[in-house]
């Protein structure tokens, strides 16, 4: 038996770089799965188990467990990269746009409470979420 043997052949998930944002990586680690024959068929299967964790996540809220309410979480943004993989939607892109809009509209909060003489500590969330719907729809037209 030589040395070269008792040598375990690499993970499928071995050389996934580390350095990667998480979401990244999640999608890259879901591919290498993939690759193997670990996946679901199509995005249908995907969103059962994204309504999975959030109901996981409500029950981890309800019992009061921080430590289960983030693994939760992080559980539900796996399956949110896994969905995006399964859609030939880049999960990072999506996500620096969700970014981008809500900086968007929240600064056209700031802008009209400004216009008001106030600013966000002085608006209730009711004024600002009127304020942000407003946005909204500027930004359909």
């Amino acid at each position: 038996n030589s040395s070269h043997d008792n040598k375990a052949a690499p993970g499928t998930l071995e050389g996934v770089a580390r350095a990667l944002p998480a979401l990244s990586r999640a999608v890259k680690l879901q591919r290498r799965a993939a690759r193997v024959g670990f996946d679901w068929p199509d995005h249908r299967p995907v969103f059962e188990k994204a309504r999975e964790e959030l109901s996981e996540l409500e029950q981890a809220i309800e019992a009061g467990s921080v430590s289960e309410a983030q693994e939760e979480i992080g559980d539900l943004l796996f399956v949110c990269a896994n969905l995006a993989r399964h859609l030939g939607v880049d999960a990072e892109t999506a996500l620096a746009d969700a970014n981008a809009k809500f900086i968007r509209r929240f600064a056209h909060i700031e802008k009209i409470l400004g216009e008001r003489g106030k600013s966000p500590q002085d608006a209730s969330l009711d004024e600002m979420d009127a304020i942000w719907d407003e946005a909204k729809e500027i930004e359909k037209r």
